[in-house]
C-alpha cells in the first residue's frame, strides 16, 4: 500500500463519531521520504476547513520553528496528527477516537520510515512515547523506540498562549537539529 492509497482509505473512514462532523480528513502533508516526522494530536477548525495539518496561527509558528532547524513541510519533513478528523470545539481527542485512528498513523510511519519522530504536545507524547509522559518535565528528552529516535516539544498553540515556554522550545529545536546531524540527516 502507498501513502496515497492509505490516504484514500482514510478519507472513507467511519471508525469513530468524528466522521459525522468533519469537513475534511486531515491526513498529513510533506515529503513522504522524510527522515523527520512531526505528530500533533488532531486537526483544529482551520485544518478541518483546509484539509491540511497545522495551518492558521499555530501552523505559521510551526513553519517558523521548522525554518530554525532547516526543515520545511514542503521539502524535508512530514507532518501528521494522531486523529485525522477535528474533535468538536477543538477539544482533546478522546481515547476511543485515538484508538480508532492510530492504525492510520502507524501505517503512515511504516511507509515514511522516519529516523526521528517529534511529538507536538502532551497528547501525542502520551500516545506515542509513554502513557505517563509529562511534557513540562520531559520535553526535549530523547528516547529510541523501534529504531526511531523520539522526543516531544510544546505544541505550537501552547506557545501562542504562553510565550514564556519559547526559550525552552528553542533549546529543544536545537536538540532536534543536533540529533539530525548525529544521524546524518
Amino acid at each position: 500500500m502507498s501513502l496515497t492509497q492509505l490516504e484514500e482509505s482514510c478519507r472513507d473512514c467511519r471508525l469513530c463519531g468524528l466522521c459525522a462532523t468533519r469537513r475534511n480528513v486531515v491526513f498529513g502533508v510533506g515529503n513522504p521520504d522524510a527522515d523527520v516526522l512531526f505528530v500533533g494530536e488532531g486537526p483544529g477548525e482551520q485544518e478541518d476547513l483546509q484539509g491540511e495539518p497545522f495551518v492558521g496561527p499555530a501552523g505559521k509558528l510551526l513553519d517558523d520553528m521548522l525554518c530554525i532547524i532547516d526543515l520545511s513541510r514542503k521539502e524535508n519533513c512530514y507532518i501528521a496528527n494522531i486523529v485525522k478528523c477535528r474533535p468538536p470545539h477543538n477539544r482533546d481527542p478522546l481515547e476511543i477516537e485515538q484508538d480508532a485512528c492510530i492504525g492510520y498513523l502507524e501505517k503512515q510511519m511504516e511507509l515514511i520510515q522516519p529516523k526521528i519522530l517529534v511529538c507536538l504536545g502532551r497528547i501525542a507524547a502520551m500516545r506515542l512515547i509513554r502513557e505517563d509522559y509529562r511534557i513540562t518535565r520531559e520535553h526535549g528528552q530523547w528516547m529510541e523506540k523501534n529504531g526511531v529516535w523520539m522526543t516531544a516539544i510544546y505544541h505550537p498553540s501552547a506557545l501562542l498562549r504562553d510565550v514564556s515556554k519559547r526559550p525552552e522550545t528553542f533549546a529543544d529545536l536545537i536538540s532536534i537539529r543536533e540529533k539530525m546531524k548525529e544521524l546524518g540527516i
